[in-house]
């Protein structure tokens, strides 16, 4: 029996008809869930529930206990959602535990109790690099911590823990000296007094606090350890993120500084989280950094590339292709990690992309030269001078700021370094040398107020 192809295309019209008149809501049912990730830090908690169409959601807030309600339309409930549930940590700063249900047909209900007063922001994200359609919840803290404040606090909870332990050797050195000696019996020959082997130090003082209780100058390394969270950065061939290294690098390098007197560093990410482009220059501006020196492992189409790079901002183009595909490629960060856009002062952000001075690239120039210098002592160089591009991470205007690619992650051989503790402590000792070498040369400046 043959169609009327007239009946067959009033058929096609009719449900034409009936998918516009269905909307977008009705059409997205049938949504499957790729994922759920949790990604717990101090800064924020971000929740992400990845699926292959897009949703929507409206949340709000309840009390008593506090709580976050969100109600996800087009989904059913499924082993993928309830997933979530066992993905949330115990010592996650903001989360005390998910609940999952179905509240109405083709509406899943998510109830995320939460340990303190939150602001939170729901917001979704296009299609972009390995992932599909994804939801975000960012629960953030309704009163951003002072970094400097912390920052000072740290050191002098340091500080303080130094001095306690030279005090306590100090107490049991003149302990031992000032113990009174019985005479000795009759008849006895008088005891030998120990004498300290020659060469020995006594204990240092603790340092006294200076007039006013006023720190000295302290010079401060901002550390920005790339990508995070949602982005993981490059990939090795093995599977090595770039994201975990560079982190790793970052928290041995803060160490390494801390340790240096008169310096301290601060991390822009010290776990694994999510930072935006503009929101690490910001971070090293809240603490007024006197450098900025952000660390990524680099990549490249083929497995043939090697070596070490080192990169200052450049106001007039960059100083190479490889240069300029670098830049655009870490700057495409932000649409992977995932911003939310909405929240994001359109004034502020241009501001920070924009004010690039000469005398800051001239200083960032410099400090490059100098751990240039010191990472060519480790490994192989990619080239043998500093290059420029536009990278909007090095956009401090006031901060020298540069950008080390420590290896290229896509190399076969040069992952297998980057993953190698020994070599990780090699890259942590020429950085800080090369750091300590331009502050030699290039001493930083007084403060307008004192730390």
């Amino acid at each position: 029996m043959t169609s009327n192809p007239l009946s067959r295309r009033a058929a096609l019209r009719a449900m034409g008809a009936l998918a516009l008149l269905l909307g977008p809501r009705e059409l997205v049912f049938g949504a499957s869930i790729v994922a759920v990730r949790v990604w717990p830090a101090d800064d924020y908690t971000r929740v992400t529930i990845e699926s292959d169409a897009a949703l929507s959601a409206k949340h709000f807030m309840a009390d008593n206990p506090a709580r976050l309600v969100i109600d996800v339309d087009g989904l059913e409930l499924s082993p993928a959602l309830r997933d979530l549930v066992g993905k949330v940590r115990y010592d996650d700063p903001y989360i005390a535990g998910v609940r999952v249900g179905q509240n109405q047909p083709r509406v899943v209900r998510l109830v995320i109790d939460l340990k303190q007063a939150t602001a939170p922001q729901v917001f979704t994200l296009l299609p972009v690099a390995a992932y599909q359609h994804r939801l975000v919840f960012d629960l953030r803290p309704t009163q951003e911590r002072d970094p400097l404040l912390a920052l000072i606090r740290e050191k002098d909870s340091a500080d303080q823990q130094a001095a306690k332990a030279v005090q306590d050797a100090l107490g049991e050195f003149i302990g031992k000296l000032d113990k009174p000696v019985l005479p000795p019996p009759p008849g006895a020959s008088a005891p030998i007094a120990a004498v300290p082997p020659l060469g020995a130090a006594s204990a240092p003082l603790a340092p006294a606090p200076t007039p006013g209780g006023k720190m000295e100058r302290l010079i401060i390394v901002a550390l920005d350890a790339g990508h995070g969270g949602e982005d993981p950065g490059a990939v090795g061939p093995s599977g090595l993120r770039e994201k975990d290294v560079v982190l790793q690098v970052a928290l041995q390098l803060r160490d390494r500084i801390n340790a240096v007197p008169g310096m301290r560093a601060m991390l822009t990410r010290d776990a694994d989280f999510f930072v935006p482009l503009h929101d690490r220059v910001r971070k090293a501006r809240r603490v007024q950094a006197d450098l900025f020196v952000s660390i990524h492992a680099d990549a490249f189409l083929t497995p043939e590339a090697r070596g070490a790079s080192v990169f200052a901002l450049s106001a007039n183009g960059a100083s190479s292709s490889a240069a300029r595909w670098m830049a655009e490629r870490e700057n495409a960060a932000d649409l992977v990690g995932g911003v939310n856009l909405k929240t994001q002062d359109a004034h502020v952000m241009r501001a920070l992309i924009d004010m690039s001075t000469t005398a800051q690239i001239k200083d960032s120039l410099k400090l490059g030269g100098e751990v240039l210098g010191q990472i060519g002592k480790v490994g192989r160089l990619h080239r043998g001078s500093v290059e420029q591009a536009g990278f909007a991470v090095l956009k401090a205007p006031d901060i020298p700021s540069i950008l080390v690619e420590t290896a290229f992650i896509s190399n076969p051989e040069e992952e297998s370094r980057l993953r190698d503790p020994a070599y990780q402590a090699q890259l942590v000792d020429a950085l800080t040398a090369g750091i300590k070498r331009y502050f030699a040369k290039n001493p930083p400046l007084a403060r307008q107020r004192a730390l």
